[in-house]
């Protein structure tokens, strides 16, 4: 298992604050109405926990299994659900990578962000089938889309910029294609002081294998739909694959 996060893991809150704010809705319209009786949810790539905290606010009778191999990661994850009684009763934290991570026989419903393009085809297509058999009828597995359905050059571009205490801190990021489907992003936190100095970077790369929801549910042999918006608001496509 290739770690991408731990490198950069010291800034991720600022990315999950930001991301949670515009995905956290309508993932939460999502999974309302989801029958939670059947087993456990499931998110693949828990990270933080941002968004297992959205899940658990949308299904506040759902036990949680939250994954997430990344130790440095999962630290923080525990740490957010320990500190919470509401989560300390319904979320388990495991280690485990979606490739070979262990499953209960039945999960009500799965998701999966910020993970599916770190696995190749045949990778997601062995994942699909073993959810889908742990899934009832109807039960949705939801998907971040992440915006990139086929490889192309992104220019290095600042994505964010926060300021805490006497620091500024600057997210860059930019892609470009590989071979087949596959992309290599890489990215580079700054760290600023008052003057505007740099005083420190920070860069990592990682490939990222682009798709589009129709392409998984080909793969997962599903129906699907995408998410586009949620209280009238345009919000970071979803893709709902759905058993």
């Amino acid at each position: 298992m290739i770690d991408y996060y731990s490198t950069s893991a010291e800034f991720y809150e600022l990315v999950a604050t930001r991301h949670t704010a515009s995905s956290g809705p309508p993932l939460s319209q999502v999974l309302k109405g989801v029958d939670t009786s059947y087993g456990p949810v499931l998110e693949i790539g828990a990270g933080t926990g941002r968004v297992t905290e959205v899940i658990a606010s949308a299904l506040p009778q759902a036990e949680i299994i939250a994954a997430e191999p990344s130790a440095t990661m999962r630290a923080m994850l525990t740490s957010r659900v320990a500190r919470d009684p509401g989560l300390r009763r319904r979320v388990t934290v495991v280690d485990g990578a979606a490739q070979d991570l262990p499953l209960p026989d039945k999960l009500s419903a799965v998701v999966i962000f910020g993970v599916a393009g770190h696995l190749t085809a045949p990778e997601r297509v062995a994942l699909w089938r073993r959810l889908a058999a742990r899934l009832p009828d109807g039960a949705p597995i939801v998907v971040e889309l992440m915006g990139v359905s086929s490889p192309r050059l992104i220019p290095p571009v600042m994505s964010l910029r926060e300021t805490i205490g006497r620091q500024t801190y600057e997210w860059w990021i930019g892609g470009e294609p590989t071979e087949g489907d596959a992309m290599r992003f890489t990215t580079t936190w700054k760290v600023l002081r008052e003057d505007g100095r740099t005083v420190r970077e920070v860069s990592d790369s990682y490939v990222w294998h682009t798709f589009d929801v129709a392409r998984l549910a080909a793969e997962a042999g599903m129906t699907s739909r995408r998410v586009t918006e949620a209280g009238g608001q345009a919000i970071p496509e979803i893709g709902v694959l759905v058993k």
